[in-house]
Parts: structure tokens; C-alpha cells; sequence
């Protein structure tokens, strides 16, 4: 049985509260939505998503999408209202939930618990208007990462050597991609934003939680000349050629960290398609939030928020409007708003 599915679920007191935008107004109805997470098997995947708490279907678990809406692997929400309904129908059916005046084609955002056991792929995604004119009118891949756990010595693929369009070029015909990729030493806790055009790779022994868009166009680089199912996985050399930026210009990161009472909240990183924080809870304390839904993902400790009870693993959603969260206990998440 799975984790998620184990857990009770504990009612929480819902507050209504109005809120006009020009002429509509829209009823904002607090509330905390759980959801059960979906393990997929990778050939570089391995065991430690059990930390979490996850009954794995084999040793070869690479990924836990915990909050999506992505058509083929798409989240259910556990327990209350809505209980067994799938995050895409809910986003579509039930606007207010999210805080929605207009109806865009998909829900935003993409959370993943990446376990690497070996090495990922060297890799880069487009922007959403490449994507959208050589991928069928799919989104790009915007996305972040961060570092749950790296083993001593662990690094990772951050950006590449190349000066121009030629020089990558000829370093990607020559197979010198030991000399074409930019590693970087990883540590628990780091945290590192991918712009499209980024080439990047998870190393082995490093945990990651990935907040993107909602996503799966990559494209692979180069793969070590492994073999899954004795063939060597395709490449995208053409499509990674034509994304790819140069030179490259690292992504600056600069935490702010606001504490409270019994609880401290650091902001990472803001762009267009997300807004990433910490949340360290130490106690008992009441987290201000602002704008649209929030997602969170719950990485280590346990406790209760505003009723409900959270633990490590957990993935869920705070409604539009949610306000403020009462939080107890001591427990560590990752809490992204659009």
C-alpha cells in the first residue's frame, strides 16, 4: 500500500472570504488539498524515494512527481472533498480553487523528488516559443533545484565551456564533452535556477526537489553510450544545437530569509512561471502567504498545518486565497506560488 494512501486525513475548519478583481468577484475557500504522488522507474533511478516514505515498485525508482497535472501522470487528491479526483480535472472544474479570472490550457507548475543512483543524462530543455513551434504547441522548461542530499565529492552539470554557436558546435562533433561541460560541487541545501538553453545534469548521488513548468520536452545531449534494453537511448543533437546559449552566464541566487517566532521562510528565487521558498517550522507560528494557490512539499519532519496533518513526503496544495497558515510542529517544505 502506499504511503500516502495510509495516512488519515484530518478536516480542517474552512474560511471563506471574498476578494473583487475589476468587476468579478471570486470566492476564495480556504482550504488544503492532498495529493497522492506518482513514482516513475528510470534506468539511472534507485531506493532512497522509500526515505520518504513511498512504497517503490522496484530499485530503479527515479522520480516522484508529487504535484502534477501533466495528462500521463497526473496526481489524485487524497482524502477530503475531493478525494480520488485528478489534479487536471479539478483545475478545470473547479477554477475558484486556484484562484483563476481566465482559463489557461494547463496547470502551471510541475514538482518532482529526483533520487539520482547514477548519472542523468546531459540535457537541455527550450523556451515556450521554440517549443511551442517545433513541439506541437508544447511549453518549454523553466525550472529549479533543490539540493535535498549529495553524497561527499557529489557535483553536478551547470552550464558548458563553449564561447560561441561554432565553438559548441565543434566540441559537441568531436565527442569532447568532458571538455564542453561546466561540473560544479553540490551540497544539501544549495540551490540552482535552470534557465531554457541551460545544459545541466543531476549527478549520481545527489536528491533534488525540481519545481518547473509543467513539462516533459527535454532534450538529451549526450547519455555516456549507456545501453537500456541493449540500445543506446536517442539524442536531440540538432534540436539541443539550436537551444543551447553561449556563452554560458551562471544564474545568480540570493536567499532572503524572513524569520518568525517559531518559524523561518527563505525566498530562493522569483521569476514569471513560480516563486520558491523554505519553510522551517520550529514550533508554533503563523506564516503569512500572498497571492495566487501554493503548492508544498513537505521534505523532512512532521507536524500539523492549520489542522491537517503533515509529514515528510507529503505533497499538497493551499487554495487561492488561503491567507495565513498556522503551523505546529517542526517540519521542513519546499512552498511554490505562481
Amino acid at each position: 500500500m502506499n504511503k500516502a494512501t495510509e495516512k488519515t486525513y484530518i478536516p480542517r475548519k474552512d474560511n471563506a472570504r471574498s476578494c473583487c478583481n475589476g468587476t468579478a468577484a471570486i470566492l476564495f475557500m480556504k482550504q488544503i488539498i492532498y495529493l497522492e504522488p506518482v513514482l516513475k522507474e528510470n534506468l539511472w533511478g534507485g531506493t532512497r524515494l522509500a526515505e520518504y516514505g513511498y512504497d517503490l515498485p522496484s530499485d530503479h525508482v527515479g522520480e516522484c512527481w508529487g504535484v502534477s497535472a501533466y495528462p500521463s501522470s497526473c496526481c489524485t487528491v487524497r482524502g477530503g472533498k475531493y478525494h480520488g479526483r485528478r489534479l487536471d480535472d479539478l483545475w478545470r472544474e473547479e477554477p475558484e480553487l486556484f484562484g483563476r479570472t481566465k482559463e489557461p490550457q494547463d496547470f502551471p507548475l510541475l514538482i518532482k523528488i529526483i533520487d539520482a543512483q547514477q548519472d542523468l543524462s546531459i540535457q537541455v530543455h527550450p523556451d515556450d516559443d521554440y517549443a511551442r513551434e517545433h513541439e506541437n504547441g508544447a511549453c518549454g522548461k523553466t525550472e529549479c533545484w533543490y539540493v535535498l542530499d549529495a553524497q561527499p565529492g557529489a557535483t553536478i552539470v551547470i552550464g558548458h565551456h563553449a564561447q560561441s554557436k561554432e565553438d559548441l558546435e565543434r566540441m559537441i562533433a568531436d565527442g569532447r564533452f568532458r571538455d564542453l561541460i561546466r561540473e560544479v560541487p553540490v551540497k544539501a541545501g544549495d540551490f540552482f535556477q535552470i534557465e531554457p538553453g541551460t545544459v545541466h545534469a543531476i549527478k549520481a548521488g545527489t536528491m533534488v526537489l525540481e519545481t518547473q513548468e509543467s513539462s516533459d520536452v527535454t532534450y538529451r545531449l549526450y547519455d555516456y553510450d549507456r545501453l537500456q534494453n541493449g540500445k543506446k537511448r536517442p539524442l536531440h543533437i540538432k534540436q539541443s544545437i539550436d537551444v543551447i546559449r553561449t556563452p554560458f552566464e551562471p544564474k545568480q541566487i540570493r536567499p532572503v530569509t524572513c524569520s518568525m517566532s517559531a518559524a523561518k521562510l527563505t525566498k530562493y528565487f522569483d521569476c514569471r512561471f513560480y516563486t520558491v521558498y523554505k519553510l522551517e517550522a520550529n514550533g508554533i507560528a503563523d506564516v503569512p502567504l500572498s497571492g495566487m494557490f501554493h503548492t508544498m512539499s513537505v521534505i523532512d519532519g512532521e507536524g500539523y498545518l492549520d489542522g491537517g496533518r503533515v509529514e515528510k513526503g507529503d505533497h499538497l496544495i493551499l487554495t487561492a486565497g488561503y491567507g495565513s497558515m498556522h503551523v505546529v510542529g517542526n517540519f521542513t517544505a519546499i512552498v511554490t506560488r505562481v
